[in-house]
């Protein structure tokens, strides 16, 4: 059957728990979000956030909201902060006859009949680009467990699911008691692996810098490596396990798979994210290099400033404004997803529901980087799914309506172009007139394979709190925007959760990756359950919740005051065969309550 035609039944897949880190601190508590609408918080909410803040960054409590969001490069990023060296070669030219000469970008000629060798200088630059959405200044996850020869990424990404099971309310050994391996699985990775030295950079450059290799470098910087380190040391998971790259785009393609999986009875529970550490030289110079981020000079030129003033770093990022580029981010998140039927026996939380996820390309392409029309059939297709799939509900034929749009809002001029006619033209056709369009990236920068991450991440905010993330980096919303029939926020707006149960979360990639998923509420995912079930089965399942947010209380609590050790278990006694009960029905394995069933 087409996904055009299939409608989901609402509320099989539920979002249990999250966690992560970005720039704008932990996802848990909602950390993350409440730096984003800091602005809107209340005094005592503020003072709350910024203590919060302090115990994660050993930093002063003033000085956390400067060390926090999008901004210059500070004293965790060396490399690209000062002048950096950078080898020059010289260009050889072989004349005729026996001489060779070796012609130097200054001009300068060296002859000789001998065979002459490339000539190399040491030169300096400044780094182009001079902003980030940097994680949180001076949040240290290498001290929170054994972390030796980890790149970057798979730091972020541990921590990340370590928040999410904290965040959950149960430990991986209580999960190991009511699930067998069968029914758990981990999609978490990278797009582009990890390309720090500890990594796929390491390995490249040694043999260039008269370096060994390590045995480490080649494995770590694999781009599964997230989700196979949360398996072998936070889990012991024995389950289904992978990631799907999808460039930008690559979370909402992890969804996708999390989605099917459980929605066709294969998993029962399921970890899926990604994690992306891309600030280093490499990967900076590498975008810079296509003209994709915004930099120093573009920005002074946006401004109308001269080159030896400072632009508005902070506003580096603008989506839907006058922009020149987008910034680059590093984060991890995690979420736990799991079967409805899972929720209610376990009594976790219901955060929300997953509704579904499309993907589609662009077909023929003039440029592999430029955006195209495949866009417009993955949106298309989220808003009739959940158009058909909620007219079931009591939201009825005003579910669209009570919608609200996480745009993938990169901050680049074709981007506000491109994204805002395709909300637009969709929004006329299904009779919305002023569609809430909200671009987070404004204030976390762009996290690549994690960005539809962090997008969902600020849904769930804006579902506790009321409030609507606006572009505040941004004084007015570029006349070349089309937003007739949409609404762009350039402050935080309160809302009722209630009039914005439905969200669709938006992303595009290189090469063509798009996909949108449509997302609901927890409130309204928990109304539609309590008609699925009968009222003693619903107050047996409040019961068993209570202890589940008891649990997860002490573990809110507990982080806010200070970073806790990641329960990594690199020391744990690996299975061997013979610990292993084996028929040719099944096997069962120690530490895991339920058999594996071949």
């Amino acid at each position: 059957m087409s996904d055009s035609t299939y409608s989901p039944e609402i509320t099989d897949v539920v979002i249990a728990a999250f966690g992560g880190i970005n720039a704008a601190g932990r996802a848990s508590g909602h950390q993350a979000y409440r730096r984003i609408i800091y602005d809107a918080l209340s005094p005592v909410q503020q003072a709350e956030l910024q203590n919060e803040l302090a115990n994660l960054t050993d930093q002063p409590p003033h000085e956390v909201l400067n060390n926090s969001l999008v901004r210059t490069w500070d004293e965790d990023c060396p490399d690209l902060r000062g002048w950096n060296p950078q080898s020059m070669v010289f260009n050889e030219i072989q004349r005729e006859g026996s001489e060779k000469e070796t012609e130097i970008d200054n001009g300068i000629t060296n002859a000789s009949n001998a065979t002459t060798s490339k000539l190399y200088r040491e030169t300096y630059k400044r780094c182009d680009v001079q902003s980030a959405g940097q994680i949180p200044t001076g949040f240290d996850v290498a001290s929170l467990y054994n972390s030796k020869h980890h790149p970057r990424g798979l730091q972020l990404a541990l921590y990340a699911a370590a928040d999410a099971l904290g965040n959950l309310g149960m430990s991986a050994d209580d999960i190991k008691e009511h699930l067998c391996p069968d029914d758990i699985a981990v999609y978490m990775g990278s797009t582009a692996g990890q390309l720090d030295m500890q990594g796929f950079g390491g390995m490249l450059c040694a043999p260039l810098m008269g370096q060994r290799n390590t045995s480490r470098q080649l494995p770590m910087g694999i781009s599964t490596m997230p989700a196979d380190f949360i398996n072998a040391y936070l889990l012991g998971n024995t389950g289904a396990t992978g990631s799907n790259n999808g460039a930008c785009a690559s979370f909402l393609y992890n969804l996708r798979m999390a989605l099917d999986d459980i929605r066709s009875g294969r998993r029962k529970l399921v970890l899926t994210g990604n994690s992306e550490a891309p600030l280093i030289p490499g990967i900076v110079e590498g975008f810079n290099a296509m003209g994709a981020l915004a930099t120093e000079e573009r920005l002074q030129k946006l401004e109308g400033l001269s080159n030896n003033q400072q632009p508005e770093f902070r506003r580096a990022s603008r989506p839907f404004a006058q922009n020149v580029g987008f910034t680059l981010a590093e984060s991890a998140q995690c979420f736990v997803l799991t079967s409805r039927d899972t929720a209610l026996e376990l009594g976790l939380n219901i955060l929300g529901s997953i509704g579904d996820v499309f993907i589609h390309a662009d077909g023929y392409k003039r440029s592999i980087s430029a955006p195209g029309i495949g866009n417009y059939i993955t949106m298309g297709k989220a808003m009739a799914s959940a158009k058909r799939t909620l007219s079931k509900t009591a939201l009825g034929d005003t579910a669209l309506q009570k919608s609200f749009v996480q745009a993938h809002g990169s901050s680049t001029p074709q981007n506000r172009t491109t994204e805002s006619d395709m909300f637009n033209r969709l929004a006329k056709e299904f009779g919305i007139s002023e569609w809430p369009v909200c671009a987070v990236k404004a204030h976390l920068g762009h996290s690549i394979s994690a960005a539809s991450a962090d997008q969902l991440l600020m849904t769930l905010g804006s579902w506790n709190y009321g409030i609507l993330p606006g572009i505040t980096t941004a004084s007015e919303i570029a006349p070349d925007v089309q937003q007739s029939h949409l609404k762009i926020p350039l402050n935080h707006t309160k809302v009722s959760a209630e009039d914005i149960p439905v969200c669709f979360i938006n992303s595009k990639g290189f090469g063509g990756n798009n996909a949108s998923a449509w997302v609901l509420s927890g409130q309204a995912s928990r109304e539609h359950l309590k008609t699925l079930v009968t009222e003693a089965e619903w107050h047996s399942y409040i019961a068993r919740n209570e202890k589940i947010r008891e649990s997860q209380q002490q573990y809110l609590s507990a982080v806010a005051k200070e970073n806790l050790p990641l329960p990594y278990r690199d020391k744990e006694a690996q299975p061997e065969p013979d610990d292993i009960e084996l028929s040719a029905e099944g096997m069962k394995l120690p530490g895991w309550a339920e058999r594996i069933t071949f």
